[in-house]
């Protein structure tokens, strides 16, 4: 039963500044990868659990939000809250500003000995390849790799920017799926996915893992597992705050294949009901339901 399996994701918690032409800011919200995929799979029913590194400065106020909305966690103290400020412009890119970095994981605890399945969804580099040998070296369940952190890092200006780093694919051979967005994949590729998606999932399951997401916002998503490639498409939504739409797809996704790994479409329409709910609101209250959930990916398929 989905209760009883327990997902252990890793990636540093974030209180971001967000700003959209609908929504304007109105102080930091808590977000992050790991920290929203985990907050969209226990409103799935899955017990997840968190494992970062958090600020003394908001930390009281974390433990608050985990224990309001059924999220385990293990996160040890850092020097710093990670953080950014968000911009988005019409078209929905945006920009990200550093308002604080928390260190490097460095624990991998208990917990995730008996994980059904393994999330690694860094923000800023707090996630390298010693700690994900580590994990394995616990836990031979399947793992999930969103790379969103492991291309950034803090350009001069203390603006994020995106790069390719030397061991990309001693970290890809090591996960059995990979989720890139658009951006995501043009640098772990060189292709851009709007003009040649096949091609681009098939680059980035070239990398290593067994099964590659290419994520495209309002054009859907493309998954590649070497025998089959298959476009799915994405809800119609009214997007109010794009933040966490990869975040939820990918625990979507992970809610769908546990029940049935060999079902890669219907994980992929799962993905992209749970985003759809999440975008249409601001921050970590988004309401989803597997009701819900289950409502939006019967009307995909």
């Amino acid at each position: 039963m989905a209760q009883m399996e327990r997902i252990v994701a890793f990636g540093n918690p974030v209180y971001d500044d967000i700003t959209t032409p609908v929504v304007p800011s109105s102080g930091r919200v808590l977000s992050g990868c790991s920290t929203n995929a985990c907050l969209a799979l226990v409103r799935l029913g899955r017990s997840a659990t968190l494992v970062g590194r958090i600020g003394r400065d908001l930390r009281e106020r974390f433990i608050a939000d985990m224990a309001q909305f059924g999220v385990a966690s293990h996160v040890a103290v850092s020097a710093q809250t990670g953080g950014f400020r968000l911009v988005y412009n019409q078209r929905g890119d945006r920009t990200l500003d550093v308002l604080g970095v928390a260190e490097p994981i460095r624990e991998v605890p208990s917990a995730c000995a008996d994980a059904t399945a393994i999330l690694i969804g860094p923000i800023l580099q707090e996630t390298p390849l010693a700690l994900i040998k580590e994990i394995q070296r616990m836990n031979s369940a399947p793992l999930f790799l969103d790379p969103q952190g492991i291309l950034r890092r803090i350009g001069s200006d203390g603006r994020i920017e995106h790069y390719l780093p030397a061991n990309i694919r001693a970290i890809a051979r090591r996960c059995k799926v990979i989720k890139a967005n658009e951006l995501e994949t043009r640098v772990l590729t060189g292709i851009n996915p709007r003009t040649d998606v096949a091609g681009a999932a098939r680059a980035l399951r070239a990398l290593g893992c067994d099964i590659a997401i290419v994520t495209l916002a309002e054009a859907g998503s493309f998954i590649d597992n070497g025998a089959q490639q298959m476009a799915v498409p994405a809800y119609p939504t009214d997007a109010r705050d794009p933040t966490g739409a990869g975040d939820t797809y990918m625990a979507g996704f992970i809610h769908a294949y546990l029940e049935d790994p060999d079902n890669l479409y219907r994980a992929g329409c799962t993905g992209a009901a749970v985003a759809s709910i999440w975008i249409e609101h601001t921050g970590p209250h988004a309401p989803v339901t597997l009701e819900e959930v289950l409502r939006r990916r019967s009307a995909l398929r």
